[in-house]
Formats: C-alpha cells, structure tokens, sequence
C-alpha cells in the first residue's frame, strides 16, 4: 500500500473503486432489465459513489436525495439519527436503491429502510461503497457492496474527516 500525502496508506485506490463501481452498475442494470431504478444517494458521504455509479449505470434511472446526520463532527456514531433531508419526489411504486458510503452500526441505514418502506416503493435495495461488519450493531441487507474492510476510521471519496478530504480519488485511514 502507498501512502496518502499527510495521510495513512491507501486503503482502496481510484483504480479499484472505477472498477468495483462498474460492476456494481452492471449488477443494477442485470436486476432491473425492463424497470427505471430510482436511485436516492445518502448525503454527505455517498456524493461521490452515488455520481459515479449513476453515470456507470448507463441506462434511464432517476435520482433524489436524502441527508441524515448521527455524527457530526465525530468519528464514531452518536447512535441518534436525524433526518436532516427528506426526499423531493415520491417513491411509492418505485423500484427505489438507497445509495449510502458505508455501512457501520447499521443503525442509520436501518432507519432509513423502515422510513422509506413506509412510503410504499416497490422494491427497496441498498447499494453502500463500503461495509464494516465488525461494528454491526444492527444488521441490515446489503444487495449491491462495493468493500468490506476493518474497524478502522476511513475518509476519502465522499467520506470526510471533520468535513474535510471529501475530494480525495481514494480511501484512507488515519494511523
């Protein structure tokens, strides 16, 4: 692994997430041959997977956006989620994939599935860049992942260090 200038070692390369993103698109593509996905990217961290993946796609879809927070300015989850956004478009009959950067405790993106269940979509999937079962504290369905890594504090590609970093082409983590 290299290093990431002022950073820990390069965890997962731009190479590596252009690839994984690909195959994910073409693993959502597979799964709906004849529907329009209705993709909603998590905000903040999911901005750039969510972009990647849309344009990957190549095929009709629509998108919206919802932004929770449990963190803050914090590296570890508070456990409290707030819905800071809601959606602008209805979801009921949609063929809806929630759009997360990571799946941690599970407990955010549990909430989000009851929440947006609740709305009637036909079918609700979740495609997350990246998963940390070692912190799983509820579990939740993951149909299209991108990475599993360890217990460690990730940032790059969307995911921030105090708001910072978002803009890195890699994930790193602090030594």
């Amino acid at each position: 692994m290299s290093l990431a200038p002022g950073n820990g070692p390069v965890q997962i390369s731009p190479e590596q997430l252009r690839g994984r993103v690909q195959e994910l698109a073409a693993r959502i593509r597979e799964d709906h041959p004849e529907q329009v996905p209705h993709l909603i990217c998590v905000l903040n961290g999911a901005f750039m997977f969510f972009t990647d993946l849309v344009r990957a796609l190549d095929v009709p879809c629509t998108v919206d956006f919802m932004q929770t927070s449990s963190y803050g300015d914090a590296k570890q989850s508070s456990g409290e989620v707030k819905l800071v956004k809601d959606l602008q478009f209805p979801i009921s009959d949609r063929h809806v994939i929630l759009v997360d950067d990571i799946i941690d405790t599970g407990i955010t993106m549990n909430y989000l599935l009851h929440y947006l269940q609740g709305r009637g979509p036909s079918s609700l999937k979740v495609a997350a860049l990246l998963s940390k079962p070692s912190r799983r504290k509820v579990e939740v369905p993951v149909q299209y992942l991108g990475f599993t890594i360890p217990d460690a504090f990730v940032y790059g590609y969307g995911l921030d260090r105090a708001q910072y970093d978002r803009n890195l082409p890699f994930i790193t983590s602090q030594e």
